[in-house]
């Protein structure tokens, strides 16, 4: 919690907290509403899933840009921005009334929620560095209790709304508004200078960030997954008939995931990278098996239980990406957040395309295996730096 209370001590820092926190409250908004989205349009899986991806493409096309409009612009001038484009844009997935709509919609959506998630990451690295303080794992704490705020109030206020448009542009306006009046604790920061030969995509630069890379490819397959299909999960293969429970299980999953990311920074200090990031993908397995008994309270406990193994991954590859040597934070970070939403890019496709021949529960199971593989690769890496220690 030490992490916390340096995000409480000053609106320096709990301002960019509250970027993490704005824009997972308008995606935990945007969940409840998938349900309705498929059923107002009449769409299966595959093309709820293709939809997705038009969401993720949006992030992915838009990537290399960042860097350079970040310092053309300045880096917190530019979260601001792309914040605010971003909360407008997700008033028209629910607006649209065609298919195709509403796949340009979510790629827009997407253009601007993958800019704002790579300038607040860099942002949170530039104050590390300057402040020497640690606190990247509890900002993405506040963007997972953004998450659960959002679904949890719009479980709440479901039925208050006459149309799902008049809910998200209340979301949209208190966004907007609450991230103006604390944007002036970060807008003039800027990233450090580097030297032209650093501030390069050079492969010898980019080498120790391939591994991390992976990693983020896969956990944020995980949390995409989950975030979008987790009300779809409940009502189709747990049963769940009324609308107001859809979103028990992204609140589950938010809430442990905030817990979890509040300590992330002291146990990684104390027991390193390595380790958390072990340890989080045996937790989420665990998860994902209670998960797939398909029983309304394990399910719940399970989609808690994987937010929590997944908590403090994305956050601590993050870190480490933003303070590689020789790397420009937003260049490193952009780079692991592009090969991250290729997975984000390519995992609502694949769910969408295996349920739709299967089921599901397939789908989850497929996400299960994946975290297996990460599990089994780091537990390699901690036998393999322990023998090296040995001799």
């Amino acid at each position: 919690m030490h992490s916390l209370k340096i995000i409480l001590s000053k609106y320096s820092y709990f301002s960019v907290a509250w970027v993490f926190a704005s824009i997972n409250f308008i995606m935990g908004t945007w969940v409840l509403y998938i349900p309705y989205v498929k059923e107002k349009l009449g769409l299966d899986d595959a093309q709820i899933g293709f939809a997705l991806f038009c969401f993720a493409l949006g992030i992915l096309v838009f990537l290399p840009l960042i860097p350079y409009l970040s310092k053309k612009v300045g880096l917190g001038y530019y979260t601001l921005i792309a914040l605010v484009l971003f909360a407008g844009s997700f008033l028209f997935p629910l607006l649209a009334n065609t298919y195709l709509l509403l796949c340009l919609s979510l790629f827009i959506s997407g253009v601007f929620v993958g800019s704002t998630d790579v300038a607040m990451n860099a942002l949170v690295s530039e104050i590390e560095k300057r402040d020497n303080q640690n606190f990247m794992s509890a900002a993405h704490g506040f963007f997972s209790l953004g998450g659960a705020i959002g679904a949890f109030l719009g479980t709440f206020l479901l039925s208050y709304f006459t149309a799902p448009v008049y809910h998200m542009l209340c979301v949209v306006l208190f966004v907007i508004i609450t991230n103006i009046l604390l944007a002036k604790h970060y807008y003039k920061t800027t990233e450090k200078t580097v030297s032209k030969k650093e501030n390069t995509y050079h492969f010898n630069a980019l080498k120790p960030l391939f591994i991390i890379a992976f990693i983020a490819f896969v956990i944020m397959s995980s949390e995409g997954a989950i975030e979008h299909w987790s009300a779809l999960y409940l009502k189709e293969q747990v049963g769940v008939t009324l609308e107001k429970n859809l979103g028990l299980g992204f609140i589950a999953f938010s809430i442990m995931m905030t817990i979890g990311r509040f300590f992330g920074d002291r146990i990684s200090e104390k027991i390193g990278s390595l380790k958390i990031i072990f340890y989080g993908c045996l937790i989420s397995s665990i998860g994902y098996l209670c998960i797939l008994t398909n029983l309304f309270y394990s399910t719940i406990v399970g989609f808690g239980i994987v937010g929590l193994g997944l908590s403090v991954i994305i956050p601590e590859l993050f870190r480490i990406a933003g303070k590689t040597t020789g790397v420009k934070s937003s260049v490193g970070i952009s780079f692991v957040s592009g090969v991250g939403f290729v997975g984000f890019l390519l995992g609502p496709v694949i769910l969408g395309y295996i349920s739709y021949n299967s089921s599901l529960k397939v789908s989850f199971l497929f996400l299960l295996s994946l975290t297996i593989i990460v599990f089994c690769l780091l537990l390699l890496k901690i036998v393999n730096v322990r023998n090296r220690f040995r001799s």
